[in-house]
């Protein structure tokens, strides 16, 4: 599995404008239905459901969100460079600013633990991290998260 498999060009958003984590999920569920053809409010309730069991902020300016729902034929990721680092109730209390958003289907099983395993890899490397915030451009950022995983590898 490559990050290539989770998300294309048009699923990274360079400049996400969103005030606080609820809004941020929001914007990620209305695109991931736009996305995945599945309706914004099942996708925006499963990513509420996951963040009552403990925050997806992993640390570092990070968040990776994620759930599963039934209709999904695949893994699909969105991932968006927040103009402000917004309170995530992240694990070390920092604000994040770099969240990877994926969805998988209900019956993902080991799939999806691989895929949040290779996201969480990529975004624990502080120097990809600090590649990713250093440009506001979608195309560059795609470029970046798999030239990253590739190299990882």
């Amino acid at each position: 599995m490559d990050i290539a498999d989770l998300i294309t060009p048009l699923s990274v958003i360079a400049q996400l404008r969103v005030a606080n984590k609820k809004s941020a999920l929001q914007e990620l569920a209305k695109r991931a239905a736009a996305m995945t053809g599945l309706p914004e409010r099942a996708i925006f309730d499963v990513l509420l459901e996951r963040e009552r069991l403990g925050s997806t902020g992993i640390g570092m300016g990070v968040g990776i969100p994620h759930g599963k729902l039934a209709g999904l034929t695949g893994l699909y990721g969105i991932f968006a460079r927040l103009e402000r680092p917004i309170p995530f109730e992240a694990i070390d209390d920092r604000p994040v600013d770099l969240i990877f958003l994926l969805l998988a289907p209900e019956d993902a099983g080991t799939d999806h633990l691989k895929a949040l395993a290779l996201v969480s890899r990529l975004l624990r490397d502080r120097a990809a991290c600090e590649k990713l915030r250093g440009t506001d451009n979608a195309d560059a950022i795609f470029a970046l998260l798999t030239n990253a995983a590739t190299d990882a590898v």
